[in-house]
């Protein structure tokens, strides 16, 4: 039973995904693209600028106590960095990842009503409190991820899928219908929007692949929200 169910599910995730990057060359893709991998890289520095300089208070100068903790400082702040990379993506490029839906139902769904749920700063807002909540739990499972790294890179990648797959498809969902309905459509279509998470999630694993998981994951989620599993 397992396995019927979950056919038509892979099945849906795989035609969402082919032809969100069939889409990807879009030039309505290419600004929520560029400036979130910018404003990303900007919080990324700043964060390191910001743990340099906490560590070197902390360390207090010279000697090996402060050698060892910019050592291990070092080594956190790129952990950190990757994980976190993700989350701050979303962070910036949800304020423009309505143009990326829209030109998805311009080009799959014309015969779309004209959207008229949720307003660019509610999306933009959902987006931001999905990056927070993501920034909150890795950090969380930071430590988790050094001290036992199967379990822990198996947690963040949990994280990564869950947060992901129910906040891009939110998102999308928004465009279209009021918060409320937006929610228990989420909560129907769990199975779905977590698969695709998870695939999603293993992308953003993928260094400079990454960049493209905001769009391609809006994207993906319009299409899962348009294309019923029963019509796929």
């Amino acid at each position: 039973m397992a396995g019927t169910l979950g056919r038509p599910i892979c099945r849906l995730m795989l035609n969402a995904l082919l032809l969100a990057l069939r889409q990807i060359p879009d030039p309505a893709f290419r600004r929520p693209l560029l400036l979130g991998a910018l404003g990303a890289l900007l919080g990324l520095v700043g964060l390191a600028l910001l743990s340099g300089w906490a560590l070197g208070a902390v360390a207090g100068g010279e000697g090996w106590f402060a050698t060892a903790a910019a050592a291990a400082g070092a080594v956190l702040v790129a952990v950190a960095a990757y994980w976190l990379f993700i989350p701050l993506l979303l962070a910036v490029s949800g304020i423009f990842l309505d143009g990326v839906a829209e030109a998805v139902e311009r080009r799959h769904y014309p015969t779309l009503p004209p959207a008229s749920g949720a307003s660019t700063v509610t999306q933009a807002w959902s987006a931001g409190i999905l990056a927070a909540k993501m920034v909150g739990l890795t950090l969380i499972l930071l430590p988790l991820s050094l001290l036992l790294p199967i379990i822990g890179v198996l947690g963040l990648w949990a994280v990564a899928a869950i947060g992901l797959g129910e906040g891009l498809f939110e998102g999308v969902a928004l465009r279209r219908m009021g918060r409320d309905a937006a929610e228990a459509l989420r909560q129907r279509r769990r199975g779905e929007i977590w698969t695709l998470g998870g695939a999603l999630a293993l992308l953003a694993a993928v260094p400079v692949l990454n960049l493209l998981v905001p769009v391609l994951g809006t994207a993906a989620m319009t299409h899962l929200l348009n294309r019923p599993a029963k019509a796929a």
